[in-house]
């Protein structure tokens, strides 16, 4: 069971009563205490010179939690405290592994979930037999228990369970995992993640559904590469010299426009007051934004990849790149707008599901190189790359992708060159994509669209 892959719906929901909100509301409320004085005995044990967290007693805390939470929530609570102490510790091996460390900031062992003086977060936990969803065309729900001491409180019946009324549909179907119900406090919704675990066979499938295309291993397949960029969300370069780049400039403006009045606000709030229920929302909606024009990037690339029959893709590893060869202002978009950990991830995972494998190489100098000449006379100011050997003309996304592959699979077509200055004979389709904070489209490269922010292609190469 725990080999097989798990992927996670997201609702929203909301209490079909005022009785069961009021029940909801105490009950996500008990769970932040409980995970607190666990947290707090395991912390005491890891700061002393001879404690082990694993040693940490905690299980008389069920005699005070379980007759609101219930028992097993409280085991729940207990579980995913274990998980993120045993997530800390694997973290603290990479930090200290000097044979090539991926995580360069030491990490801090695990925190409250809010304290009694500043509010506490409501994040509730159902074991995955304790829950169940009766899902309808019109009306869907979800249903839970609750201890023995809220049963009575609010009046329950006999077998009568918190009901809350859900919207969304499941995007994956397999076997329950353990539900988590978490309140966001400043948008007044609450979310509900449920996890399944689904079998190989069926993940394959389910994500088969989700694309125009499949991968035909039978015939000829081929490899390709991606520049996770700054300026460009991805830019991809196949074999078969085919590219596409998905522009993100648009996008991190909206971004910095959020970030702004993000900073306006909080330099209006009252003194020794740091947030507010509308900067939380700021950063909700700035995030959600975000993760919505890249999550959809990462779904589109995979359509047009599964369409070209590209069976392994070489992805860029910014960890050597980063402090050393972009400016500051690339470093900033980078880890605080694209965060290119997750964006990996999120390729690693989707690219994954529908068959085509995707190896972490180096990006170190994929953008310093002519990938024509091998020179290292070049130039690279924004979405331009010249040579001043071979005068390749390039988009310099672009060019780092053709170097990652070369790299990889050796000579190659030449890839249709995308100029940053020129947008004569420019490829129509598949070549260049904008968001339009909806969907990825085709790049309007007419006179009427083009600004300094939106880059044009130059003719493919013959």
């Amino acid at each position: 069971m725990s080999d097989r892959p798990q992927r996670t719906n997201t609702y929203t929901a909301e209490a079909t009563s005022n009785r069961y909100r009021q029940c909801l509301f105490d009950w996500l409320a008990a769970h932040a205490p409980l995970w607190n004085q666990i947290t707090y005995r395991r912390r005491q044990a890891y700061f002393s010179d001879d404690g082990d967290v694993w040693d940490a007693d905690y299980t008389d805390l069920y005699d005070e939690y379980a007759p609101i939470l219930g028992k097993a929530t409280c085991q729940q609570i207990a579980r995913k405290n274990s998980e993120a102490w045993r997530s800390h510790f694997r973290l603290l091996d990479k930090y200290h592994d000097d044979s090539g460390p991926t995580v360069t900031e030491k990490p801090s062992p695990p925190g409250y979930w809010g304290t009694r003086d500043e509010g506490y977060e409501l994040h509730g936990l159902v074991r995955n037999d304790l829950y169940t969803f009766d899902w309808d065309e019109n009306r869907s729900t979800l249903e839970f228990g609750v201890g023995d001491v809220l049963e009575d409180r609010y009046d329950f019946e006999h077998n009568e369970r918190v009901t809350l009324e859900v919207r969304g549909n499941p995007q994956w179907d397999g076997d329950d995992s353990r539900l988590e119900l978490i309140y966001d406090e400043h948008a007044a919704q609450l979310r509900v993640q449920h996890p399944v675990r689904i079998r190989p066979d069926n993940l394959q499938q389910q994500r088969k559904d989700a694309f125009t295309h499949t991968l035909d291993s039978e015939n000829t397949t081929q490899a390709a590469a991606i520049d996770v960029g700054a300026n460009n969300t991805l830019a991809v370069v196949t074999e078969g010299g085919e590219t596409a780049v998905y522009h993100a400039r648009p996008e991190f403006n909206r971004f910095q426009s959020h970030s702004e009045r993000i900073a306006t606000l909080q330099s209006e709030l009252p003194e020794e007051e740091y947030t507010s229920h509308r900067i939380k929302r700021l950063y909700d909606e700035r995030s959600r934004k975000r993760n919505h024009s890249r999550d959809a990037a990462v779904k589109h690339v995979t359509d047009w990849l599964l369409e070209r029959n590209v069976d392994t893709v070489y992805v860029g590893d910014l960890a050597d790149v980063l402090d050393t060869h972009w400016s500051a202002d690339v470093n900033e978009k980078t880890h605080a707008f694209w965060s290119h950990r997750q964006l990996l991830e999120r390729i690693q995972l989707t690219l994954g599901d529908v068959g085509i494998a995707v190896p972490e190489v180096s990006e170190a100098d994929s953008s310093s190189e002519c990938p024509e000449c091998a020179s290292s006379d070049v130039t690279r100011n924004g979405d331009s790359f010249r040579c001043h050997d071979c005068e390749l003309d390039a988009h310099s996304d672009v060019a780092g992708a053709w170097n990652i592959l070369q790299s990889e699979v050796g000579p190659m077509a030449r890839p249709a060159a995308l100029s940053a200055e020129r947008g004569r004979d420019a490829p129509q389709e598949g070549a260049y994509w904008q968001w339009n904070e909806h969907d990825w489209i085709p790049a309007d490269f007419g006179e009427q669209s083009r600004s300094v922010d939106q880059p044009s292609l130059s003719k493919p190469a013959s």
